[in-house]
């Protein structure tokens, strides 16, 4: 497969990286990733502007971003990914230096830049289905805002999931459901979502964005960007799953006991419905 890599367009097995690239060493980067449905992608322009954010709180010097959704195009038609579900990975760091030491290369030091596109295929049956979540305490550091490529608790977190039967799991912070290792939560009771509001303690998901300010408004959901206590998981009528890669799918199980009636809810399928009538559209920005 054909990528971008430092200006240049080059096979992904011929890319190499300095061992003082400060990615590899200190996980000193952000990264994106985009949806690209059928013939589309989807929501590139938030996507960018989190990564933009991203990168000024890190002090990293970005790189011209506003070519970036040319190059994902063109990286789609030259790896013969149109007409497919695709993914574009977006990563950038501060680039390589020698030595290595814990403070800011010189200025004039360039950021890597690594795009990347691949084909992805939809969690259709946990979407239609369902899945299981498993909680775990939330031990990451306090700037969960920033989408940052040291995901290591998040990797640790949702292996134990894994182990454990599950799909995913949520963190818990101080009694209150934060968010998932790569998906934001949202609860519904007596038909109003809730969900932890932005702050460093979650990552504000394009995805979240899309369903609290287009569709709950249009499918007349009130929302309360509120924290969900972990005690209240188990008297939720409906419990789901936000995200680029899960899209909108239902939790019908924490753990060992179930949610609602074990089967998505009445809300979450409104959602799904105009969720995925947004994707099928090509005006998304």
């Amino acid at each position: 497969m054909l990528a971008y890599f430092n200006g240049e367009f080059i096979e992904e097995e011929k890319i190499s990286v300095s061992p003082y690239e400060r990615g590899f060493l200190f996980a000193d980067g952000v990264y994106e990733v985009v949806r690209y449905y059928d013939d589309h992608f989807f929501q590139t322009e938030a996507h960018l502007k989190r990564m933009e954010n991203g990168l000024k709180e890190l002090r990293i010097e970005p790189p011209h971003l506003t070519e970036f959704p040319e190059i994902i195009e063109f990286l789609i038609k030259k790896n013969n990914l149109p007409g497919e579900n695709a993914l574009a990975y977006i990563q950038i760091t501060r680039g390589a230096f020698n030595p290595r030491r814990h403070f800011f290369p010189p200025k004039d030091t360039p950021p890597t830049v690594l795009i990347m596109t691949s084909k992805f295929k939809s969690h259709t049956e946990e979407i239609e289905n369902g899945v299981k979540v498993f909680r775990q305490p939330d031990l990451r550091w306090l700037r969960c805002d920033i989408k940052s490529i040291a995901l290591l608790p998040n990797v640790l977190a949702r292996q134990n999931a894994i182990d454990n039967g599950a799909a995913e799991a949520i963190f818990v912070r101080d009694g209150y459901i934060t968010e998932g290792t790569h998906t934001n939560v949202c609860g519904i009771k007596e038909n109003v979502l809730y969900t932890q509001p932005l702050s460093n303690l979650i990552l504000s998901g394009i995805t979240r964005q899309v369903v609290l300010k287009e569709i709950c408004p249009r499918i007349n959901l009130p929302v309360r960007e509120r924290p969900i206590p972990e005690s209240d998981l188990e008297n939720l009528d409906e419990l789901l799953l936000v995200g680029t890669t899960v899209e909108i799918t239902p939790i019908v199980q924490v753990d060992n006991f179930i949610i609602g009636n074990s089967k998505p809810g009445h809300w979450t399928r409104k959602i799904q419905e105009n969720f995925f009538e947004m994707t099928a559209s090509k005006n998304d920005e």
